[in-house]
């Protein structure tokens, strides 16, 4: 088992949800409740994925699971478009939280994309930390 907290990725992840969550507590309930609290937890399990993938015994799982948590920043990047499209939010503050997840979605699929490869070409597991 890895630890998790270790790893940049994760950590760049946690502090997303940890704005996003922040952000979501300011916008209003009402009729965009369902959006509120489907954006919590699409940016919430950007980071548990990493951490349960980072759990898992070989690197070919941790990538699949470092895909999906790359999948979840689309979506929370399509909740936040919306909101700034329907004035919930404001467009600078989706600019920001973009720019956040594109940079995350990069870390995301590099970092897996490079376990794949080691694991494929050494045929042993990627000492990670």
């Amino acid at each position: 088992m890895q630890n998790y907290h270790r790893l940049p990725v994760w950590k760049k992840a946690h502090d997303i949800a940890l704005a996003i969550d922040s952000l979501a507590r300011r916008m209003p309930r009402g009729r965009h409740a369902g959006l509120v609290s489907q954006l919590q937890r699409a940016s919430l399990s950007i980071p548990s994925n990493i951490a349960e993938g980072a759990s898992r015994g070989s690197d070919k799982d941790f990538a699949n699971f470092l895909q999906i948590a790359a999948a979840s920043t689309t979506e929370v990047e399509y909740h936040l478009e919306f909101a700034a499209d329907a004035r919930i939010i404001s467009r600078p503050e989706f600019d920001t939280r973009r720019s956040e997840l594109e940079e995350l979605r990069r870390m995301l699929t590099g970092f897996a994309k490079y376990l794949r490869n080691q694991s494929r070409s050494s045929g042993t597991p990627v000492s990670r930390p």
